[in-house]
């Protein structure tokens, strides 16, 4: 019978074995979850490497992995792969050259340079480059080689996740970190939820809300939630429409300068917004994006479109990317990687969105989308796994490390962004992007933590308008 979990070996080279000149390698892509570790065994609290607040007005600008994290890749080949088991460390000199960012995928090798009989050392010489072929590190590590044969079944560690949804929110909230809050109108902020969604993302001082809706309702609800109302803006109307109408025309004359869903359905508003008398539109297509922060991935990834538009055409995909790197400009993805999804990596005429893909990457190719790195069609599994897209041989600067996920159709990105929701427990915010103000559209089922990073996103963006960057107008 065939044993349904081979077991797999560890051998080690004694000291006669090792020959000059040999050697061994191991590649590791920098996790976020890697760096908590790390600190967390060696109690190395850095706020380089742990607040990312801290991080940007740093030297590097960004979070960096602590540089003994790829030092200890060394120790992992000498003790494992060559010369293995029975190997025991006596000295290491390394250089660091340039940090290591999440995401950075290291390839770490060790090369035999001299043997010495007399005590049975080796002096190993050690090399760690990027994927961009950048040297890292380098340097010099000697260790006791073995002397006796050793083959042994390799343990099988338990996975460790490290899934701190709160630091994660941290990190989201402090892209805005001294931004003035933004105006926002609410529109009928008649539920828990709603009214409570536009208070907490006032007390994170996100936002100065201006509540449209019946006054009495909501007045009503404050004292049943226990909340106060003092200093906040309400503007009274009848009912969820006059709302919706109302809370557009502030953002279209200026005396607001975002919108929110409050507990009206989401066509009622939006109806308004895309009014073509009265609303909010521009020469863009309106779409939504998601911004999630999933814990097995290395950075923030979007989604688009999941809530807008049905089955988009070729002209209305061109728009839904052009937003959604819009909105990677103004989080400080200066050229976000941008994944056209689709069932397939290959062009395909019986599949649609593999066609358009296509397209899509040769409108980017002739300036008709610009700002981003385009590929696709790919798979789910390229577009995030860096191992997937070699395994098929693919050759793209955005496989396997995508910043922003374009999704077929709606019904595609609704489920792939609720799957990361709960399944993977990503931290989810959203955006509604192309008309003239930034819009949030809230969910009874949104956490607090969503609510106010949607409004977070609204901040920022409007914070990047006023500063000249290009966005709808």
């Amino acid at each position: 019978m065939m044993n349904a979990h081979p077991v797999v070996w560890i051998e080690n080279k004694t000291f006669e074995e090792i020959t000059v000149g040999e050697g061994a390698e191991i590649t590791r892509t920098l996790r976020p979850e890697d760096i908590h570790l790390f600190a967390v065994l060696s109690g190395d609290l850095n706020p380089t490497h742990v607040d990312p607040e801290f991080a940007r007005s740093g030297q590097f600008r960004e979070i960096v992995g602590h540089s003994m994290w790829g030092g200890a890749l060394f120790s992992a080949i000498l003790g494992t792969e060559y010369p293995g088991p029975g190997t025991v460390y006596v000295r290491q000199d390394l250089r660091f050259h340039r940090p290591i960012a999440i995401g950075d995928t290291l390839t770490a090798r060790v090369t035999v340079r001299e043997k010495f009989a007399h005590n049975h050392h080796v002096l190993f010489d050690c090399t760690a480059t990027n994927q961009e072929g950048l040297l890292v590190i380098d340097g010099t590590a000697e260790v006791v080689a073995p002397t006796e044969k050793i083959r042994r079944p390799r343990v099988a560690l338990p996975e460790v996740t490290i899934s701190d949804k709160e630091l994660r929110y941290q990190h989201l909230m402090s892209l805005m970190r001294g931004l003035p809050p933004v105006r926002m109108a609410v529109a009928h902020p008649c539920s828990e939820y709603a009214l409570l969604g536009a208070l907490e993302a006032k007390e994170a001082g996100v936002i100065n809300p201006v509540l449209v809706g019946p006054r009495a309702r909501i007045t009503a609800l404050a004292e049943q939630l226990e909340v106060s109302l003092d200093g906040i803006t309400l503007v009274d109307t009848p009912h969820s429409h006059a709302s919706a109408e109302v809370a557009v025309a502030l953002c279209r004359k200026g005396e607001c300068a975002a919108l929110m869903k409050g507990s009206l359905h989401t066509d009622e508003l939006m109806s308004e917004v895309v009014n073509k008398e009265r609303g909010l539109r521009t020469d863009r297509r309106i779409s939504h994006v998601f911004l999630a922060d999933v814990p097995t991935y290395p950075h923030p990834l979007m989604i688009t479109d999941a809530a807008i538009n049905i089955e988009p055409t070729l002209e209305e995909k061109r728009d839904i990317v052009q937003n959604a790197i819009d909105l990677a400009h103004a989080i400080g993805i200066t050229e976000p990687k941008v994944a056209i999804l689709s069932a397939v990596e290959t062009v395909n005429p019986k599949i649609r969105s593999t066609v358009e893909a296509a397209a899509l990457c040769k409108m980017a190719d002739r300036g008709q989308i610009t700002g981003g790195l385009l590929d696709g069609p790919l798979a789910f599994d390229n577009a995030v796994s860096l191992v997937a897209a070699k395994v098929k041989g693919i050759r793209s600067a955005v496989a396997g490390n995508a910043d922003i996920l374009v999704v077929p159709d709606l019904e595609a990105g609704n489920m792939l962004a609720k799957q990361l929701e709960y399944l993977a427990n990503a931290l989810m915010a959203g955006i509604v992007l192309g008309a003239k103000v930034p819009i949030v559209l809230t969910s009874r089922a949104d956490t607090p933590e969503t609510r106010v990073a949607s409004c977070a996103l609204a901040q920022i963006l409007v914070a990047a308008k006023a500063q000249g960057m290009a966005l709808p107008s």
